[in-house]
């Protein structure tokens, strides 16, 4: 009796998973002469292709909202838009500024402010469970986001005051 009891508090002291602390904030790796900022941006997704698609999607949107506080320093800590609540506010437009039907109609949403870097350098950080049959993989991709055309962009469709 005293042996089960003490197989199952051993079974239940596993060492936690690695995956669950992985950094998956957004990096700043550099800033160009143009103001573009390099960063290091993370995915998620069922395969390499989605994975790719939202960590681009990340990079706009945490240089929208959230500012780039790690890294090498350089990028702009704060983010464009300061209004509070601003995502809220303008939902219809950032839903659409998202979507991904922009991308197969070349209508103009984030994707024409990020470009992939390097396709070398998009790595697999771990695979993560999301339901029992159903894994996605975690990508860290390398972008180039257009800063100052994104904040001219908001400004010119009213949702940036200048």
């Amino acid at each position: 009796m005293l042996c089960g009891i003490a197989m199952i508090f051993l079974s239940s002291c596993r060492t936690p998973s690695s995956q669950s602390y992985y950094p998956l904030q957004t990096e700043c790796i550099n800033v160009r002469f143009d103001g573009s900022q390099t960063l290091k941006a993370f995915g998620m997704g069922r395969n390499r292709f989605f994975a790719v698609a939202q960590a681009k999607k990340n990079a706009v949107h945490d240089v929208i909202f959230k500012g780039i506080s790690s890294g090498s320093g350089e990028c702009q800590v704060k983010p464009i838009l300061l209004e509070v609540n601003a995502e809220e506010k303008y939902r219809s437009y950032f839903n659409t500024f998202f979507t991904d039907q922009g991308i197969l109609h070349n209508k103009g949403n984030y994707t024409q402010f990020v470009t992939l870097q390097d396709e070398r350098l998009v790595k697999r950080v771990f695979r993560k469970s999301v339901s029992a049959n159903i894994d996605h993989d975690v990508y860290s991709v390398i972008v180039r986001v257009l800063h100052e055309e994104l904040r001219q962009q908001l400004i010119e469709d009213g949702i940036l005051k200048q």
